[in-house]
C-alpha cells in the first residue's frame, strides 16, 4: 500500500503544480517553453529544415537584415511593434497594434536561418517602452465614447541588427527565404534578445515566487510518482 500511496500523494503533488501553472497564463506558457526547447546550433537547424523533420528547437546568434530601418535614435531596426492600449477592468486592451518588420535572420558563424518576424506576437520578448496617461492625451485616436480619464499606455518593442537573440520555433523551407524558423507543432514563435533567466523572469511580471513554487510542485510529483513505482517493482520482484 505505501509505494501505491506514495504515487497518488505524487499525482496530487503533480496536478497542483500543473494547476498552478495554467494560472499563469499565456505568459507563462512562453516561459515554459523557453525552459524546455532544447538550442542547437543554426547549422543543424538548417539540416532540419532541409529534412523536414517537422522539431521545435532554439537557435542563438546575431540578428542580421540586409535592409534595416532607422529610428528617431538611429538605430538599424528590423522590427517594430508599438500599441495604444486602454485599461478595461484590471487588464488592458490595445485598440491601435502597429507593426513594422523587414526580413531578418540570425547568424552564428557561417551560416545563417532566416525568422518569420511577422508571424512574431505574444512570443517576443523584449524590454519595452512604456509611457502611461490618459485617454485624453490620445485626443481623436481613442475609440468614439472613451471616457477622457481612461488610463492609457503606449508600448513599443525594438529589436535591433546589432541584437543577438535567441529564437525559437519549427526548421523549414522557403522557396524564396530559404532555412526559415517559424511557429508550429502547437507552438508559437518565439524570440528574447534577453539572457533566458532574466526573459523568464520579465514573463514572470513579478511572480518569481509562484514560479518557483510550481517547479517545487512538478518536481517533488514526478520524484513522488516515480519513487513509488520503483518501489512497486522491487516489492514485485522480491
Amino acid at each position: 500500500m505505501l509505494p501505491l500511496s506514495l504515487v497518488l500523494v505524487g499525482a496530487l503533488v503533480l496536478a497542483a503544480g500543473w494547476l498552478l501553472m495554467r494560472r499563469l497564463g499565456p505568459d507563462g506558457r512562453i516561459g515554459r517553453i523557453l525552459a524546455v526547447t532544447p538550442v542547437v546550433p543554426v547549422g543543424e537547424a538548417r539540416e532540419i529544415a532541409g529534412r523536414g523533420a517537422n522539431r521545435y528547437v532554439g537557435v542563438f546568434g546575431r540578428v542580421d537584415a540586409e535592409e534595416p530601418f532607422e529610428d528617431d535614435a538611429h538605430r538599424p531596426l528590423v522590427l517594430r511593434r508599438t500599441r495604444l492600449e486602454l485599461q478595461r477592468g484590471r487588464g488592458w486592451e490595445a485598440f491601435e497594434d502597429n507593426r513594422e518588420v523587414v526580413p531578418f535572420d540570425v547568424s552564428e558563424g557561417l551560416d545563417r536561418i532566416a525568422v518569420d518576424g511577422s508571424a512574431l506576437d505574444g512570443g517576443l520578448v523584449v524590454v519595452q517602452r512604456e509611457s502611461v496617461g490618459t485617454a485624453a492625451d490620445l485626443g481623436a485616436r481613442v475609440p468614439e465614447g472613451t471616457e477622457p480619464s481612461t488610463p492609457a499606455r503606449l508600448r513599443i518593442e525594438l529589436l535591433t541588427a546589432v541584437d543577438h537573440a535567441l529564437v525559437l520555433g519549427v526548421p523549414s523551407l522557403d522557396p524564396v527565404a530559404g532555412p526559415i524558423l517559424r511557429p508550429g507543432l502547437g507552438r508559437p514563435l518565439v524570440l528574447t534578445n534577453l539572457e533566458k533567466q532574466e526573459a523568464m523572469r520579465l514573463l514572470a511580471n513579478g511572480g518569481q515566487a509562484n514560479t518557483r513554487l510550481i517547479a517545487i510542485l512538478l518536481a517533488g510529483g514526478a520524484v513522488g510518482i516515480l519513487t513509488g513505482l520503483a518501489w512497486a517493482v522491487l516489492d514485485a520482484l522480491a
